[in-house]
């Protein structure tokens, strides 16, 4: 058998079999998710000190807000891709989002000096809202899934800031 044919044997025998494994496997999983891709509606992330909150994004209307390093606050129009919003739905997914509680973290007389974040995905019949405290204690596996996707959301509207150019 030559080299090629032997590639083409190895390819069919482990690779193959395991490429529709994982679609077998995944596909129901996926069809059967609570928050599917294509009925996501928007995105609304607010971030704060207090309990204002002057920092947010809408992903619907495009309207980002927040205060800058010299405390103005700056306003824009700034608008997700269609990747932008796949990326940041896998991630959730990836992340457990879903399975967040509602509160990650309490409000505490100490939390008016700690910053609060609020994520709330919308779908057509479902929608996924957590709060998450800065001084929150418990399961550090919680709090570093939660870091990790309030990082992934703002990286996300800071690169869709930066195409918009403006």
């Amino acid at each position: 058998m030559s080299s090629k044919g032997k590639k083409i044997f190895l390819a069919l025998s482990i690779i193959l079999p395991m490429i529709i494994y994982c679609y077998i496997y995944y596909k129901p999983i996926i069809q059967n998710a609570p928050f599917r891709k294509k009925d996501f509606v928007s995105m609304d992330y607010k971030w704060g000190i207090k309990d204002t909150l002057e920092n947010h994004y809408n992903s619907a209307t495009g309207e980002y807000q927040y205060v800058n390093n010299v405390d103005s606050v700056v306003r824009k129009k700034v608008f997700l891709k269609s990747d932008d919003i796949l990326f940041m739905h896998s991630k959730a997914n990836e992340i457990g989002l879903w399975n967040f509680p509602d509160t990650i973290g309490k409000k505490s007389a100490k939390a008016l000096a700690v910053p609060r974040y609020e994520i709330l995905f919308k779908y057509k019949e479902k929608s996924k809202h957590v709060v998450i405290y800065g001084d929150f204690d418990g399961n550090p596996k919680l709090l570093d899934a939660a870091v990790q996707m309030r990082k992934i959301i703002e990286e996300t509207i800071n690169q869709a800031e930066k195409r918009s150019g403006k």
